[in-house]
């Protein structure tokens, strides 16, 4: 455990933000798949229509900055700018290569890793606090979240302790609230308070119960952010569980409580489910504003931003119509009051892969590791094989998967690729994944490729992959001869997603994305190859697309170079 207190490796993968497709790398990237600035002063929520699950936002002079889940995926802990609260970009990550213990997560440990961090500014310096359910508090911090961050303390080593949130009083003394995780301590609903020193790194009390929301009918209470706000002390957390559930706030004139407790924001009439967890920011001119997520299953947790209004000493989320002091959600608001005038700008997507650094879009499923691949300078990306074990059986176990978020429900993703393979047996593609997934793979079969269609339902319980369609391409060159021989097929695959209604065993009506794959040889026209695949989220995360390269464990090469991904509307 020792190895924990070290400085987390920091290589040369770093991502730097990805030009847009065909445009101005310096330019702000605009999505064409979804865009929360209606231009009229207006905004349409989500605010990021992606997976930033438990985000929290913190302001300094004009800019916001936002933090959000990573779990195992790497680079951790992104970090968002933005100057109005609706238009973001991805500027930054925390962790960037490695997450410690390295060796436990050098294999993808999907559903652990980094757990609802909170974002502060305190005397000069940004800090990020988070708890991995399986090794304990995390805090790392920095001067320019643009830059380099210090390396991670380890703050309380433990099992269970989850959704850490710190408080710096006036008097000089400092808080950690934080809850715990049922499946690895056993309680549900339970938040504690403990006195942290003065400069964060470690706790210097005992844990203190504030609110066990049980008796309450608050289950599931967790994500606590700590808040003083005229003289009294405030927690804010979500309750009732991440699809169902709603806003409450304690407040208390000791951070040690007792403390009050109040509903302040729940679905209401509005087809906003489960208005859940995230944190509250003062802007520049005094407003307060709530950011938080929605559960959108197969998209995955998205990012809202609700006005707050302070009635009797109360926040109050969103818009209380009815008067009962709990707001609802608000689909369309005026944005936040700002100085001067802010550019429309999104999270990337597209990417021609022209700079010698991998684009902010892009994770790892584990720890990045120096045969994952590499950027070039040469306008692509080279992803190479994974040798995958004799005993493989589904792409879940596979670390160098290269992935993105799903940007919205609808929107058509096509890359133009060279599949390179020196032995029968190598494949590479484009892949759908989640608990369920489906994989489009390129594989060298003598002198010709076969395009086949994979797909593995309940990847998450080891179940093996189906083959459900296939198709034979010629090789467009080779390099070398003889057993050296490396195959070369220049291709374009598409992944078309779409959303629709479905009917779940239970006879109700529910959300579904459908993927359908697509291959061409000229990049004009497209086969549709095999039928539509309904996509699945992940371990607590929203599905994701990217790449893949795998091939039979052995010293042979094979690998993939992307020339370039673009994500439309169609």
């Amino acid at each position: 455990m020792n190895l924990l207190r070290h400085s987390f490796a920091l290589l040369a993968i770093s991502a730097t933000l990805g030009a847009a497709a065909g445009g101005n790398a310096d330019a702000p990237y605009v999505s064409e798949v979804w865009s929360p600035d209606n231009g009229n002063g207006t905004y349409t929520n989500p605010i990021i229509n992606a997976d930033y699950s438990d985000p929290d936002v913190v302001c300094v002079g004009d800019d916001f900055y936002l933090t959000a889940s990573s779990f195992c995926n790497v680079p951790a802990l992104p970090i968002l700018h933005s100057r109005d609260l609706v238009n973001w970009e991805i500027i930054n990550y925390v962790v960037k290569s490695t997450l410690l213990p390295e060796e436990y997560f050098n294999t993808p440990q999907h559903g652990g890793g980094v757990w609802a961090p909170s974002f502060r500014y305190h005397d000069g310096t940004y800090y990020i606090y988070w708890g991995d359910p399986d090794w304990g508090i995390f805090m790392v911090k920095t001067t320019d979240p643009r830059g380099e961050w210090d390396a991670p303390v380890l703050v309380k080593e433990g099992k269970g302790i989850i959704d850490t949130c710190p408080l710096w009083d006036e008097d000089g003394r400092a808080y950690l609230v934080n809850a715990y995780a049922k499946s690895r301590s056993g309680l549900n609903a339970v938040l504690t308070v403990t006195e942290m020193s003065p400069d964060g790194t470690r706790l210097i009390g005992e844990p203190v119960l504030v609110y066990d929301g049980l008796p309450d009918g608050n289950h599931t209470t967790e994500g606590p952010k700590f808040y003083k706000h005229d003289g009294m002390y405030y927690i804010l957390a979500p309750a009732g569980g991440v699809a169902t559930g709603w806003q409450i706030a304690l407040r208390s004139k000791s951070p040690y409580g007792p403390y009050e407790v109040k509903t302040v924001m729940a679905q209401g009439n509005t087809d906003i489910n489960a208005p859940h967890q995230g944190g509250m920011v003062t802007t520049p001119a005094g407003e307060d504003w709530f950011i938080h997520f929605q559960d959108k299953g197969v998209v995955g947790r998205v990012v809202h931003l609700n006005p707050v209004t302070w009635v009797d000493g109360w926040p109050v989320m969103g818009v209380d119509k009815d008067g009962d002091g709990c707001g609802d959600p608000v689909r369309t608001f005026r944005k936040p009051k700002v100085a001067g005038k802010t550019a429309i700008v999104n999270p990337v997507e597209s990417d021609e892969f022209n700079s010698p650094v991998l684009g902010k879009q892009w994770q790892w499923y584990a720890n990045y590791q120096l045969p994952f691949g590499f950027p070039t300078s040469d306008g692509y990306f080279r992803l190479y094989g994974y040798s995958v074990s004799e005993n493989f059986v589904n792409m879940r176990e596979v670390p160098n998967i290269l992935t993105q978020k799903f940007p919205n429900e609808e929107f058509t993703a096509t890359a133009k690729v060279r599949v390179s393979a020196t032995i029968d047996g190598q494949e590479s593609g484009l892949a759908v994944m989640g608990n369920d997934y489906c994989r489009l793979a390129v594989e060298k079969q003598g002198s010709e490729f076969v395009v086949k269609l994979i797909e593995c339902k309940s990847a998450n319980k080891g179940k093996p992959e189906t083959e459900l369609a296939r198709t034979t391409v010629a090789s467009t060159s080779v390099y070398g001869d003889g057993l050296r021989a490396s195959y070369n097929v220049d291709l374009w695959l598409k992944v078309k997603v779409r959303p629709a209604k479905v009917t779940d065993k239970n006879g109700n009506e529910v959300n579904a994305e459908y993927c359908q794959f697509y291959y061409s040889t000229n990049g004009k026209k497209f086969n549709k190859i095999g039928e539509e695949f309904s996509a699945r989220e992940g371990h607590w995360i929203g599905a994701r697309f990217g790449f893949f390269s795998i091939q039979p464990h052995g010293t042979n090469r094979g690998w993939m170079d992307i020339d370039w991904i673009r994500v439309t509307k169609k």
